[in-house]
C-alpha cells in the first residue's frame, strides 16, 4: 500500500518502521521545524507543501491509497487542511493522536483555550517557563510584565520577540530529575504548557507535581471528522482490519 505519512512525533517515527517492516511503501513528510531530524526508515521530504493548492497538487502527482496524519496535536492548520483535502478528493484518511493529559493527585494545574489567556492568570512579575515552542512566542505578548524562558530544540536564529525573555536550548527527553533541577535552580514560578500528550514529554508535569509549581495548560482543540487512533498499534490495527474486509 502507498501511505503518505505526515510526521513529526514520536509515534509517526515509530509508525513508519513498523509499515515499512509490514512492506508499505511510506513517503513521509516534515514541515521542516528541526534542523536535524531524526531517521524515519522511508522516503522522506522535508518542507511544507506550499499551502492547500500545493497539497493537492502533490497527491495528484504522488497517488497514494492512505493519508495518516501522526503530526503533532497543535498543528492544526496542517490537520485541518489534511481532512478537508481528503475528503474532498475522496482519499482515505487516519489521525493518529495520542491521548491529551489530565491531572493526578498533587497538580496544580489551570486550563485555559488560548496562550492570550496566560495573562488574566499569571501573575506580575512571575517567572514563566515555555514548553511551548517557539512558533507561537508572539501569542504570549501579554506577559510582558514577566520573565520568559522558551526552551526549544535548534539554537535561535533570531532574537527573542520580547525584551523580557530568552531562549533555552535542549533536546528531549528530558528525565524528572533533570526537569526538578532545572525549574528550582531557574526558580521558575510557573510552567505553561500545551496538551500534547505523550509519555517522553509528561517528565516536565511530574516534576512541576514534585516541587508544587503550578501549570498552565492550554487545551487542544476538538479534531476534524474522521477516524481517529491514538497509538502506533491501535494504528496498525486499523490498517489490518481495514484492509481485511
Amino acid at each position: 500500500m502507498r501511505i503518505l505519512l505526515l510526521a513529526g512525533t514520536s509515534e509517526a517515527r515509530n509508525l513508519a518502521h513498523a509499515l515499512v517492516e509490514r512492506g508499505h511503501q511510506v513517503t513521509a513528510s516534515l514541515v521542516g521545524a528541526t534542523r536535524a531530524p531524526r531517521d524515519l526508515g522511508c522516503e522522506t521530504r522535508i518542507g511544507g507543501f506550499g499551502g492547500e493548492q500545493g497539497f493537492r497538487d502533490w497527491l495528484a502527482a504522488h497517488p497514494v491509497d492512505l493519508v495518516i496524519d501522526a503530526t503533532h496535536p497543535f498543528a492544526v492548520q496542517i490537520t485541518d487542511r489534511t481532512a478537508r483535502v481528503c475528503a474532498d478528493v475522496k482519499l482515505e484518511h487516519l489521525q493518529l493522536r495520542r491521548d491529551p493529559w489530565g491531572p493526578a493527585d498533587g497538580d496544580n494545574w489551570t486550563f485555559i483555550d488560548h496562550p492570550a489567556q496566560a495573562e488574566s492568570v499569571i501573575q506580575t512579575g512571575s517567572k514563566v517557563f515555555l514548553a511551548t515552542g517557539r512558533q507561537t512566542l508572539e501569542q504570549f505578548a501579554g506577559l510582558s510584565s514577566c520573565t520568559l524562558i522558551c526552551r526549544q530544540i535548534d539554537p535561535p536564529e533570531e532574537p527573542f520577540p520580547f525584551e523580557n525573555g530568552e531562549f533555552l536550548v535542549g533536546r528531549p527527553p528530558f528525565s524528572i530529575e533533570d526537569e526538578v533541577q532545572l525549574f528550582t535552580n531557574l526558580k521558575i514560578d510557573w510552567l505553561v504548557v500545551k496538551n500534547a500528550g505523550g509519555v517522553m514529554s509528561r517528565s516536565k508535569l511530574d516534576a512541576a507535581r514534585q516541587i508544587g509549581l503550578p501549570v498552565l495548560m492550554i487545551n487542544r482543540t476538538a479534531p476534524p471528522d474522521g477516524p481517529i487512533v491514538t497509538s502506533v498499534d491501535a494504528a496498525l490495527e486499523w490498517l489490518d482490519a481495514h484492509y481485511q474486509g
